[in-house]
């Protein structure tokens, strides 16, 4: 039998319902746009609605044309619905690990990891930025399993030791009190050699944007007119992308305080340097020897096409 993923967890929490997916009809040319959170996920739904459209002129805001099947704040009816009715080709968003999404060997997945250090960065500004309103949704939506996802911490060095040293699910070791990002990662990383997985580093996408769009492109097997790519790379850059905020950032923006602005915050790395403390470090260096085999880590703190 051939080393196919298997899905060997269910995932439900305050975010998320993996068994979502259960009641998704695939085509064959879907595409699935997969992050642990905080890498990249808007970019590349971004990305892809560029190249399905390359005149820009979509038929809905990236992030309704790609709902984010397992999220279950948006009854799952009318996200099926809604791709059940697209014509063009899908894309669809998932924050689950791979051991958590039925795998279809026609489908195409894009998954983009990004250095653990810069994620808590993002996931600590997008944790703090949040609306109470959204908290409250989150957690009073009725069919949550486990435990609410409490207010964020006053103090970004508790948040640390808590997401790098809990986990939210029994398996996992790390990523409390959201979910693993070394996990999520490392599942993807397993099966990066089937020939419809492809993992894309967030560092290399911000060091050589159209060199790794193009990259994308060939993956998906789409064929952009030439002429078209230098408004494709202008229109995804960080700038223009923050400039039509509204239009990129789920929802609009509306469920982080100063709406787009604070969704879409600064897209850089390296923030961690000014933050965590060698002790700190050492607690993550303790949460990859547990879940990241050596080359995985390797990969995802440095990049490099896989």
């Amino acid at each position: 039998m051939l080393n196919l993923p298997q899905r060997t967890h269910i995932y439900q929490n305050h975010h998320f319902d993996s068994t979502r997916w259960d009641y998704f009809e695939s085509r064959a040319d879907d595409i699935v746009i997969g992050t642990s959170y905080k890498a990249g996920t808007t970019w590349t739904q971004a990305i892809v609605a560029h190249l399905l459209f390359p005149d820009g002129n979509f038929p809905a805001p990236p992030t309704v044309m790609s709902p984010w099947l397992d999220m279950r704040i948006i009854p799952l009816e009318v996200v099926l619905n809604n791709l059940k009715t697209q014509q063009h080709r899908r894309f669809i968003k998932t924050h689950l690990p791979l051991d958590g999404v039925p795998y279809n060997e026609k489908t195409k997945y894009l998954y983009i990891a990004r250095d653990t250090r810069d994620v808590f960065m993002s996931l600590w500004n997008h944790y703090t930025g949040m609306k109470e309103e959204m908290l409250m949704l989150l957690n009073m939506l009725p069919g949550r399993m486990g435990d609410e996802l409490p207010p964020p911490p006053d103090d970004i060095h508790t948040f640390w030791r808590n997401w790098i040293t809990r986990g939210s699910f029994a398996w996992e070791a790390d990523g409390w009190p959201y979910w693993s990002h070394l996990s999520n990662v490392q599942s993807w990383w397993n099966f990066r050699h089937r020939s419809n997985i492809q993992l894309f580093h967030y560092s290399d996408m911000l060091a050589d944007t159209e060199r790794e769009v193009r990259r994308i492109a060939a993956f998906l097997e789409i064929d952009v007119p030439e002429q078209a790519w230098g408004g494709i790379i202008k229109a995804i850059s960080f700038k223009e992308m923050k400039r039509h905020g509204e239009l990129y950032a789920p929802g609009g923006g509306q469920f982080w305080k100063g709406g787009a602005e604070t969704f879409m915050h600064k897209g850089t790395n390296n923030r961690w340097r000014d933050v965590l403390s060698d002790d700190e470090l050492a607690l993550y260096d303790a949460a990859c020897a547990r879940a990241l085999t050596p080359d995985c880590r390797e990969w995802l703190e440095n990049g490099g096409t896989v």
